[in-house]
């Protein structure tokens, strides 16, 4: 993974994508900070974030967003306290 950054602010949950070869479940997400302003991503194929993202819709997040084949894809995320 390349270009990772740092994002912090809420988290929505945009789409259910399909699932994986595997079954796996992926979904396109966005970071959305108190100015309105956002990035959208998608969680990694068959990763635990399929099935993680969902605890952390609605709630302040950090998160680290790279890019995988030309695809912003979630690297890490944490909750804010």
């Amino acid at each position: 993974m390349k270009n990772i950054s740092r994002h912090y602010g809420k988290l929505k949950i945009l789409k259910r994508l399909p699932n994986s070869y595997l079954g796996n479940p992926k979904f396109k997400c966005a970071i959305v900070d108190e100015n309105g302003n956002g990035f959208s991503f998608v969680t990694p194929t068959n990763s635990m974030f399929g099935y993680s993202i969902q605890n952390y819709e609605n709630k302040k997040v950090i998160a680290e967003l790279g890019t995988f084949r030309n695809i912003c894809t979630l690297n890490s995320i944490k909750e804010l306290i």
